[in-house]
């Protein structure tokens, strides 16, 4: 991305990103997003909803039925010390193309830190630069996989179900 789209990656180095979701109460499985706000803050109280989110760094601006979560700006490239390089870690390109339901415009769900759009042909053009380098693992029942959070990207293809995925974060 540097190498094609310099200003843009100096950009998002100044000014990070910010990202915006619209969760409803309950979890919604026809969204790609998914968890309601109850579920999201572990909690059906607004008041801890708002302290939990609060030690996350995110906003919650409350309107009816749904709660709109604001986080950033955040940086969007980071200075990984052990490995003395910078590295992309965001979530700017699922936000951009896949936070879409009857809540949420993908568009909108993510933005420079000082809030000016994003521009949508580079975003889909680091879509299509991240899956011509992605890595696809031909994953059999019982294996497990470690991934180093600050080395690699990760994420999933769309799948059939029933898929059963247990995940857990360490130090």
């Amino acid at each position: 991305m540097n190498e094609k789209y310099p200003e843009f990656v100096e950009k998002l180095e100044e000014h990070g990103l910010i990202y915006t979701r619209v969760l409803g109460e309950e979890d919604d499985n026809s969204s790609p997003i998914g968890r309601g706000w109850k579920s999201t803050f572990l909690t059906q109280d607004k008041t801890v909803a708002e302290e939990r989110a609060a030690k996350l760094g995110v906003k919650l601006e409350w309107m009816e039925d749904v709660v709109k979560t604001i986080m950033g700006p955040i940086p969007a490239i980071k200075f990984e010390k052990t490995r003395q390089r910078k590295i992309w870690f965001n979530s700017m390109v699922i936000a951009y193309t896949g936070w879409e339901d009857a809540r949420n415009n993908p568009v909108k769900a993510v933005t420079f830190g000082d809030g000016s759009p994003l521009p949508g042909h580079i975003i889909y053009d680091c879509l299509k630069i991240l899956d011509e380098d992605s890595v696809a693992i031909p994953w059999q029942q019982g294996d497990i996989l470690l991934v180093d959070n600050l080395a690699v990207l990760h994420s999933r293809r769309s799948f059939n179900p029933p898929r059963r995925i247990l995940a857990s974060l360490c130090k």
